[in-house]
């Protein structure tokens, strides 16, 4: 019998578990976990890494044709649990797409949404849901998603923005509006209209219709991508073997665009920049969950507390923030109730923090991911003792948990307290990864790394950051976005990296052509020097002094259990003492 090569889960069965990520990646084990413990997860499939590896020693056309009846068999598992047929007009199922490899890798691999949409079907969507926004709010989503995917549609030059972004925004000016939420549905259907004739005209065929033809066309994308220069680039920097390969997982779609009872977050179980044991993250109403970590538009908070924390940075009064920006906690409080309860379960399951990824369809809580989450060094240790004091992990565990190389970013310095007095506040962002940053401004990754190659220090300012910005985010001293909040790729891949970050600092307006930055009429330009706060959100004009960082009690604890075991060896963690003492 040939061997397996996709794995069903949904309905509270699965066949496959948490052991089974070389097999299954990391998201492929984890939505099969989820479901064997009861978190409510949209059903689906995973085709495993090992076919990424026969994907690019075999070829696309063999490995779809040795995939082609486990899959279309898988479909029919997620048909019958879902009561609908992909690609029937009536009755449609829709579909995503995604990455997973056996290591965490966030934004580096592509993703698709609301696969299975075409004219007639985006009809019978419509029909089906009587909601006619959300259908063609998806079918704009999936055909822009698709065509930058699979289809190549990139911006000309490093200067242009996205091509769909161009179209949307002539649009939204058009019309006279600001955000994408506030489109109706004649503007989406144009939005439709105009993204299909750019891909015509760009790629010389028509936008595929046939749904299986869109089905093949974005897995195969998901492989492709394993072999992307930023995938490349991440996997060198984090040690990642190219052997390993990615798994593509296949769900049906759930939808956070459906309306004021339908929402989409990200959430920690712990703060992933300090460490600090409180559950926190982000949502936006009637959304979709890339428009979160892309930094599309800048979300609210899910706990109150992170609210209040959020609007006293912001300068927001309570009243404003109540009634403007409410937290999940207060909009949706029977939803939250549900997801703070399951966050729960899934850490003391787990045994560590975790970076889930969630979607509220019409008051019903679906999840979508659960990962160990990056943290920050700060964070890595905070953590682990807590655990430990906490008896959800042991002392060995506690140790191995830190890793030696990120132990070098607790000794990243710190503003003088005397500067920072002198300083002049630009403006204020969300403290998306804590630190202290100064260097000149750059706005492309490929200048950030040329002229930190030639010995400057660089901030990175971008409208909003994309995983093809990893290069430049890589050599930053710090990260500083007008969009996205504290979970948005930004967000996420700098503490990760251990790099200082503020989102989210609606008062920037950035000029790509120009290369310049105005911040409420101050007006700065390529090479100018900028300081970030990563820990406070506040933006400095100007250099800013530094000084040396102090040594948390954990740490001194931490360096306790290092001795305790030093004849064990774990980690060389006494070798590590010495260098950092």
């Amino acid at each position: 019998m040939d061997k397996k090569r996709v794995y069903t889960f949904g309905n509270g069965q699965a066949e496959g578990k948490a052991d089974m990520r070389n097999l299954l990646g990391g998201k492929g084990a984890n939505l099969a976990e989820m479901n064997l413990i009861g978190v409510p997860v949209p059903p689906g499939f995973t085709i495993t890494t090992e076919v990424c590896t026969e994907y690019y020693e075999m070829g696309q056309e063999k490995v779809v044709t040795l995939l082609k009846d486990e899959v279309e068999k898988a479909i029919t598992h997620i048909e019958t649990l879902m009561r609908s047929k992909f690609g029937d007009v009536e009755n449609p199922l829709l579909v995503s797409v995604r990455s997973g490899a056996r290591a965490s890798m966030p934004g580096m691999m592509d993703t698709i949404l609301n696969l299975g949409l075409n004219d007639e079907v985006v009809e019978g969507l419509t029909r089906k849901t009587g909601n006619a926004r959300f259908a063609w709010d998806s079918y704009r989503r999936f055909v822009q998603m698709y065509g930058d995917v699979v289809l190549g549609m990139k911006p000309a030059n490093k200067e242009e923005i996205d091509p769909f972004e161009a179209i949307i925004e002539k649009v939204k000016e058009a019309k006279g509006v600001r955000l994408d939420n506030e489109l109706e549905v004649e503007d989406l259907k144009e939005l439709v209209k105009r993204f299909k004739a750019a891909v015509k005209e760009q790629t010389g065929k028509d936008f595929p219709t046939c749904v299986y033809e869109q089905l093949w066309g974005a897995i195969c994308a998901v492989f492709n991508s394993w072999m992307n220069e930023r995938a490349i680039l991440y996997r060198k920097m984090e040690g990642i073997p190219d052997e390993w390969g990615t798994a593509v997982s296949v769900q049906a779609m759930v939808f956070g665009n459906m309306g004021d009872t339908s929402a989409t977050g990200v959430c920690f179980s712990r703060d992933a920049a300090t460490g600090e044991d409180l559950f926190n993250g982000e949502y936006l109403i009637n959304a979709q969950g890339e428009d979160v970590v892309a930094g599309i538009r800048t979300p609210q908070q899910i706990t109150k507390i992170g609210s209040q924390r959020w609007a006293e940075l912001a300068g927001i009064s309570e009243e404003e923030r109540a009634s403007k920006y409410p937290s999940m906690e207060e909009a949706m409080p029977e939803i939250y109730k549900e997801l703070d309860a399951l966050q729960t379960k899934l850490e003391n399951h787990y045994r560590d923090m975790q970076d889930m990824e969630f979607t509220v369809q019409e008051g019903k809580l679906w999840f979508l991911q659960t990962r160990n989450g990056k943290r920050t060094g700060a964070a890595m240790v905070k953590i682990a003792m807590d655990l430990l004091r906490q008896g959800m992990i042991d002392e060995k565990t506690a140790l191995l948990r830190c890793e030696p190389n990120k132990l070098d970013e607790l000794l990243h310095p710190v503003f003088d307290k005397a500067a920072l007095k002198q300083a002049k506040v630009l403006t204020r962002g969300l403290p998306a990864s804590p630190g202290a940053a100064c260097g000149q401004i750059v706005f492309f990754a490929d200048d950030a790394a040329e002229w930190r190659a030639a010995g400057k220090r660089v901030v990175m300012v971008r409208i909003e950051t994309s995983p093809e910005d990893l290069a430049g985010m890589a050599v930053a001293e710090g990260i500083l976005t007008a969009r996205g909040g504290m979970t948005s790729h930004a967000a996420v891949v700098a503490r990760g990296m251990g790099k200082c970050c503020v989102s989210g600092a609606g008062a920037l307006n950035i000029d790509y052509k120009t290369r310049t930055v105005e911040i409420d009429g101050t007006v700065l330009k390529e090479g100018d020097f900028i300081s970030l706060n990563g820990s406070t959100g506040e933006i400095y004009n100007g250099k800013v002094e530094t000084k040396a960082a102090e040594l948390s009690g954990d740490f001194a604890a931490l360096m306790k259990l290092a001795d305790k075991y030093a004849k064990l060896q774990v980690r060389t963690m006494q070798i590590l003492r010495m260098m950092l003492l």
